[in-house]
Parts: structure tokens; sequence; C-alpha cells
């Protein structure tokens, strides 16, 4: 079964449509990836985003600047170099999405020799939190942490201790770290419920063509069970009238009649599945399906068109009986005398049925051996496929092969449950329920 991957790219519909401007680009580019594998354009969001960061760095730089003018023994050459420093790293803020980890690992060295460039690394900490998985995070965010002590001893603060500045800066950088990776996985569980929804409609889609398919399989083994009985008492009477120019006006009629009456319920049924098909419901038929009370009528025909038919056997309670158990065995006889006609013409038929509430029911057709050759006709064995899986639908079995005496036997038992009783549905369960 092809699906529709196998056909074509699926096509998907793109997430918060008329809202993407609210999402980050990163994000974007997750759900919907473009097809040509291009770069998302920046979002209104990312430019928000983006500008912030880079106010926020400047203003960390400004605050800073009042701390470099109150340390001690800084030369104007050094302050100026700070301050150039700083400059250039708030510019490289708006290269944070595209080359995060860089920009953080310049950012180390940076933030040793520039006060004002403090801002710039807590965002480039930020970036990398928000955009890659915790080993990037922990090696850059351990490594700013690590250079602060050094970096407290070189410039120490005016205003804190050697030990607050250093854990301050600390507690700030694992911070801000931990507000990045929280960003993440709020990311990564959008991501996952995205992808949980389009399996599920992956996987409806599929169940939806899968359901389809069984329901065909369904209607064509309707179609061969009815039509192919149909078709044969017309080939039979048909192949009569060919054969024997000679015959009487009464059994010319009576061909024709039964020709005409079978072309006339092999188009009524093949209009009843046409039916189905058009509604779409496979129990919305136009004409009750035949079950177990519709045997005779069956057996009746095969006479009329020339078979050597009996019938036998005793079924308790056949009211009783429910409609899929008695639909299956009317198919099952149905094939089996459809079988036999074309295989085994001229034979003698017997059809027994025999059964009763919490015992199950026992089918068997089984015709004599044929006198001449077995004629070879197309396709043979495709119904008694069907008969098996019908079978083990309705939770029976079915067996079938020549018997001993060169003829051949079609043989199948269902279960028939005992709506008066909470016992076992079939005595052969029961015995094997009681070890014997």
């Amino acid at each position: 079964m092809r699906t529709v991957s196998e056909d074509r790219p699926a096509r998907i519909t793109p997430a918060f449509p008329g809202r993407r401007w609210l999402l980050p680009s990163a994000l974007v580019e997750q759900l919907d990836p473009e097809p040509s594998g291009r770069r998302p354009r920046r979002t209104a969001r990312d430019w928000l985003v983006d500008f912030s960061c880079f106010l926020l760095a400047v203003l960390l730089g400004v605050l800073n600047l009042e701390t470099l003018r109150r340390e001690p023994g800084l030369g104007q050459g050094l302050s100026a170099a700070d301050q150039v420093i700083g400059a250039l790293a708030c510019a490289a803020v708006w290269l944070r999405r595209r080359w995060p980890v860089g920009l953080a690992v310049v950012m180390v060295p940076v933030g040793l020799v520039s006060v004002v460039a403090a801002g710039t690394t807590l965002v480039a900490v930020f970036t990398v939190a928000v955009h890659r998985p915790f080993r990037y995070v922990a090696w850059i965010a351990g490594t700013v942490i690590a250079v602060q002590p050094l970096f407290y001893l070189w410039r120490p603060d005016p205003d804190l201790p050697y030990l607050g500045s250093v854990v301050f800066s600390a507690l700030l950088i694992t911070a801000v770290a931990g507000w990045g990776m929280l960003a993440r996985s709020k990311r990564q569980l959008l991501l996952s419920l995205r992808d949980r929804a389009r399996r599920a409609e992956t996987e409806a889609r599929l169940r939806a063509e899968q359901a389809q398919r069984l329901a065909r399989e369904a209607i064509a083994r309707e179609m061969h069970d009815v039509l192919a009985h149909r078709l044969t008492l017309l080939s039979v009477h048909a192949g009569a009238l060919e054969f024997r120019p000679d015959a009487s006006r009464e059994e010319v009629a009576r061909a024709a009649g039964v020709i005409r009456e079978s072309a006339h319920e092999a188009l009524q049924d093949l209009r009843e599945i046409i039916g189905v098909l058009r509604a779409g419901d496979p129990d919305d038929a136009g004409r009750p399906q035949p079950t177990l009370d519709a045997l005779g009528t069956l057996v009746d025909e095969c006479r009329e068109a020339g078979m050597r038919v009996a019938s036998a056997g005793r079924v308790t309670e056949p009211g009783a009986l429910p409609a899929s158990v008695g639909r299956t065995v009317y198919r099952i006889a149905q094939e089996a005398l459809t079988n036999a006609r074309k295989h085994a013409p001229g034979t003698e038929v017997t059809v027994t049925v025999t059964g009763a509430p919490g015992e199950g029911l026992d089918v068997t057709v089984r015709n004599t051996p044929p006198t001449g050759a077995v004629p070879a006709v197309p396709g043979s064995g495709q119904g008694l496929i069907g008969l098996t899986e019908r079978a083990t639908l309705a939770g029976g079995t079915l067996r079938h092969g020549p018997t001993p005496d060169g003829g051949f036997e079609v043989a199948a038992h269902l279960p028939w449950t005992d709506r008066r009783t909470d016992g076992p549905t079939d005595r052969r369960d029961a015995r094997r329920g009681d070890g014997t």
C-alpha cells in the first residue's frame, strides 16, 4: 500500500498561521522548514529581541563606565581601550544568532580586559543556552565563571569586597544560563507537541487508508461470493441451450427463465454492492443479507440448474442463530456449491448443517468423485481462501480437501453462543477447559 509520503511530499500546514512574527525564526525553521534549505528570515520578534539585547549590553556598559572611572591605577589609555573594546563587543551582539558559540568563546578573553563588555558576555552566555545543548552551556558558562576570580584579582571592584564580587558574578552568570535553558526547554516542548500532532495526523491517515483497504477487500469477497454463484448458473444454462439445439420448448423456456432470474438477481446484488460503495457504509444494504433461512432457496436454485443436491442435518432453535453466523454459513455453502458445479459437474453434492446453541454450528459440503476429467477453471482456489478468512473472522475454523474416495469436502465449524447461560460458547471449548 502506497502512502502519501511515497507519492509526493506531504504538504505541511504552517505553524500558527498569521502569528508567525510572534515566534523566533529558529523555532519557525524547525516547525516549518524551508523546502530550499535557506535560512529563515528574521521575524519581528527576532528584531525586537536582538534590539533589546543590544540595548541591554549598551546599558550595562554605560553603567560600568562609572566603575571604570573610579578604578584606581587605570590610565587614560587603558580606559579608552576598554571603552573601544566594549563598544565593539556591543556591536557584535547582532552576530549572536549566526555564531552563538563563537561569540561566547571570543567574549571569554574580552571580558578579562574590558569592564564595558560585561553586558555582551551575559548576552552571549544567554544566547548559547537558548540555541545550543547543555554541554556547550556547561563549558562556556563554567569557563566564564572560572575566570572571574582572575578578573577581580587584576581589576577589583571598588564597591564590593573580592569574595562578594566573585560570588555575585557567578550567581549572575548561572541565573542567565538557567534562564536561557528554560527558554530552550519551552521551545523543545512546543516542537515535541507539534511533532506528536503531526504523527497523530499521519497515523490517523494510515488507519483510514487501512480501513478503506479492508473495506474494499470485504466488498471484493462479497462480490465474488454473490456474483460467482449467479454467473455460474447463467453459464450452465447457456451452455445447455448451446449444446442442445433439439431441446423441447418447455426445456428451452425453463432454461431461459432460470437465465433471466439469475441475471436479474446478479444485477440486483451488483446494485446493492455499488450502493454500498457510493454510500460509504458497508452495513447499508438495500435488501437483507441471506442467512441460514435462505439456504433452502439456494439448494432449490442449484437443483433447478441441474445439480444433484441433497440437504441434511438438523439445527436446534434456528431462530436464535446470530445473523452474522447464519450469513457465514450461507456464503460457505454457496461458494462450495459453486465450486462443485464448476470443478465437478454432474456429481452428487450433499449439504449438511447441524448445531445447537452452546455447541456451535457445523456445515459440510461434500461431492462424490467426478466421472470424467476435472475441468480446469482459471483462478481456482481464491474462493476457498475467502471462505477461510470468513470462518476465521467469525471465530471458527474451516478445512477443505479431497476425500478418501476421490471426492471433495468443505467443512467448517462456527461458534454459537448460548445466550441463556454464562458458560462456554462451544462445548468443544468446555471440554478443552476440563482437560478432556
